[in-house]
């Protein structure tokens, strides 16, 4: 019999329909105002200090709805506005120190559908308002940077084999190094050779002197740029957190830009200030001598030459002033584990001047304790007298306490680390404590709330219209075909919602011109079936002939128009940037979307209405 699906089709688009509706739904629920608690640096909140949290908020009468995790971050969610920025100032003043207490929007999803992992889309900058930056990292002062390292790595390996030279310079762009004689050049080649492998090495002779021309391969300079830009994202993604921003964008534009997109945020100058504060690395040795570390913590008082400091946990921790390394000769930080107890730890590699000022130092201190302090420059705004003035702080944390077991040299490990996730966090910290490389901001834009909350109306409008008038014309036009038409463009609708919600996209206004163009483009191909099918019955074909010959006859017409559709799709996703990638995605799922809701799935309900029956007439 003609027109009849299986039972199979039937329960594959039920299925689709249901889990669908299921992960569409969480868009339809609102957002509750919640404040996001996050830990400083490598710091983790224990329950302690939930309970000091909860304890708090009881006790200044603020009415919270839940309190549950994120990660390594708290939420908590509120009934309204003034009982979250109350909780806001309260919950400032009380963990100021150890972490961020930011305001956000929490998806109001139901604990049942959050199970299944049903988000809600994310809204864009152009609809929620907030900050746009477009930043070019320097790759050239990356390559200079890594030049300077190996230049350090090659004269120690050169001095720790006793091969005798005459200076090695950076000439930019390649290393020189000079010999006074071509037996000692060649004993110099034959070791860099097998020990820096991502040199590529070239002997040049001029007069008496004997030259090794050293130059970094491609894919080593492929490798540093890419490290670069990453450690530069990883830093920048750090300084966000300060900002409190819930749905921030950090990625990578090309192979040397980055976008950092801040919804909500407002101030610019606030924005600039926290992404460009400044970290970096202290190491100190423990004043040993001096047991009574409460009793100064809690006088204030210390003995001359020392300085207070606490670690993590909020314990005291008694340090000389003489700074024995800084940030600034730290040259590479890497997460692994203790070869001898299996430990986690965090590996670190230093310059020149800082490797033989440590290994100097750790030979005649043996047996002490040395503290890495980690230190962060902010600049932060408060209100005085009504106005905004900007305050520098300088917060230094102690992250580890280490005892000196034998002499170091210019690699060195610190260990005494909680989990790998707390080493590889330590070490990324240290890496970003700068930016590998310097940025540029070379676009920026602000979005103001209100013409967010616009640009959601008119595109909530432009798809009710939209919807509409395409509704009404196929009702009128094609009437019960036209009526299943439309059946399917509603689940056309649920089901492009439901993907884009499943991949956690970011809707953009872009976005929504998708969502409208798809609406269209859904009818498209049940036009194209319906007018093959009305040529059929013109011809004098039997009703259940020219179904059949409308839907298999259309179908090479409908996938020609939404392939050459969809690799404009895909190119512009190839090479657009942020928001014509958005109006891309939109696009090409709205076409794959299409094509399922309107040649399979108006096939399956007209099958239900004609299918396997004799009938004399069409309504279309």
């Amino acid at each position: 019999m003609l027109n009849q699906y299986p039972l199979w089709k039937y329960i594959l688009i039920v299925a689709v329909l249901v889990l669908s509706t299921l992960y569409a739904l969480p868009n339809l629920y609102g957002k509750d105002p919640a404040l996001l608690i996050s830990p400083l640096r490598t710091s983790q909140m224990n329950k302690e200090e939930r309970t000091l949290i909860e304890n708090a908020l009881k006790q200044a009468n603020v009415k919270y709805s839940t309190f549950e995790n994120v990660g390594d971050k708290l939420r908590v969610r509120f009934p309204n506005t003034e009982q979250q920025l109350k909780a806001s100032d309260i919950l400032n003043k009380l963990l100021e120190d150890k972490f961020i207490v930011a305001q956000n929007l929490a998806a109001a999803t139901p604990a049942w559908l959050r199970a299944i992992n049903a988000l809600p889309m994310y809204l864009g900058l152009d609809l929620q308002g907030g900050i746009h930056f477009l930043m070019e990292v320097d790759m050239d002062a990356a390559l200079d940077k890594e030049r300077q390292r190996y230049v350090g790595e090659i004269k120690t390996q050169l001095r720790d084999k006793g091969i005798r030279h005459a200076g090695v310079t950076d000439d930019k762009g390649s290393i020189t190094i000079r010999f006074r004689d071509a037996e000692t050049r060649a004993k110099g080649l034959d070791l860099l050779s097998k020990n820096l492998r991502d040199l590529q090495f070239s002997e040049v002779d001029e007069g008496s002197d004997f030259y090794l021309k050293a130059v970094i391969r491609e894919a080593a300079k492929a490798e540093v740029r890419k490290f670069a830009l990453q450690q530069n994202i990883t830093t920048l993604r750090n300084r966000v957190n300060e900002l409190g921003v819930a749905e921030p964008v950090i990625q990578q534009n090309g192979d040397r830009r980055i976008i950092v997109q801040l919804p909500g945020v407002q101030d610019p100058g606030e924005a600039k200030n926290i992404l460009g504060a400044t970290a970096t690395l202290e190491v100190h040795l423990v004043d040993e001598h001096n047991m009574n570390v409460r009793e100064y913590a809690e006088t204030g008082r210390v003995p001359p030459g020392t300085k207070l400091y606490y670690d993590r946990k909020g314990m005291p921790v008694l340090l000389r002033k003489e700074v024995v390394l800084t940030g600034e000769n730290i040259v590479h930080a890497s997460s692994g584990f203790d070869q001898r107890t299996n430990q986690p730890a965090v590996y670190i590699n230093l310059d020149d001047r800082g490797g033989n000022r440590f290994s100097r130092f750790t030979k005649e201190h043996v047996k002490d304790s040395l503290a890495v302090v980690y230190i962060e420059n902010k600049v932060k705004t408060r209100i005085q007298d009504g106005k905004p003035v900007k305050i520098k702080e300088k917060i230094e944390d102690v992250i580890n306490v280490a005892t000196i077991q034998e002499r170091l040299g210019r690699r060195f490990q610190i260990t005494g680390l909680d989990s790998p996730n707390e080493a590889h966090t330590l070490a990324i910290l240290l890496r970003a404590g700068a930016l590998a490389a310097p940025i540029e901001i070379i676009e920026e834009r602000t979005v103001g709330p209100s013409l967010g909350r616009d640009n959601i109306n008119q595109g909530i409008e432009s798809v009710i219209i939209g919807f509409v008038l395409v509704l009404v014309f196929m009702l009128a036009y094609y009437r019960m075909f036209g009526l299943v038409a439309n059946l399917a463009l509603m689940c056309n609708v649920v089901i492009l919602v439901a993907l884009l919600s499943l991949l956690q996209a970011t809707l953009t206004m872009p976005g929504i011109a998708g969502i409208v163009l798809t609406v269209g483009m859904a009818v498209d191909a049940n036009v194209l079936i319906f007018e093959r099918i009305r040529e059929e019955l013109r011809v004098g074909n039997s009703p259940q002939a020219s179904i059949h010959a409308g839907y298999e006859k259309a179908f090479s017409t409908i996938a020609d128009a939404n392939i050459t559709t969809l690799i404009a799709a895909v190119v512009l996703f190839s090479f657009g940037s942020g928001p014509i990638k958005g109006f891309a995605v939109t696009l090409s799922l709205g076409i794959l979307t299409s094509m399922f809701t309107a040649i399979m799935g108006t096939r399956a309900v007209i099958n239900l209405i004609y299918g396997g029956r004799k009938i004399r007439k069409l309504s279309i």
